[in-house]
């Protein structure tokens, strides 16, 4: 066999292998319901439940954070993130949580917030309007 062949069955294992190993670690999303279901990690979009507690105790455990968050199928969970607390948490409006169920909790090793625009169609409104009186 020439050496062309067998570096060019060398590169295309390699390949091979690559893509095995980046597809098996990607996770997928899904609900509350689905991760129970499943041991793997899952992406679950959803909101945090503002009526119940939040607890974070940095002087007790700054590693430990957690809530209740409700996935868009309506099914609520106490969340837990081995991590300090997110900066303006409260007021996002969407979490996308990583992680997997450990028996009725989910456990987040990662959390995406989508927190709410400071430029609001009635800001935008107010500023035009105020910028068309200022030119007359």
């Amino acid at each position: 066999m020439k050496k062309s062949s067998i570096f060019g069955l060398v590169v295309i294992a390699i390949a091979i292998a690559v893509i095995i190993s980046v597809y098996s670690n990607t996770s997928t999303y899904g609900s509350f319901g689905d991760a129970t279901k499943t041991s793997s990690e899952l992406h679950i979009v959803g909101h945090l439940n503002k009526s119940k507690e939040l607890f974070y105790d940095a002087t007790k455990d700054a590693n430990y954070f957690s809530f209740y968050a409700k996935d868009n199928n309506g099914e609520e969970r106490k969340v837990i993130l081995k991590g300090p607390k997110p900066e303006d948490f409260e007021r996002s409006e969407q979490l996308v949580l990583t992680g997997k169920m450990v028996g009725s909790e989910f456990h987040a090793s990662s959390i995406l917030m989508k927190c709410p625009s400071k430029y609001t169609q009635d800001k935008l409104e107010t500023k035009e309007v105020k910028a068309k009186s200022a030119s007359i």
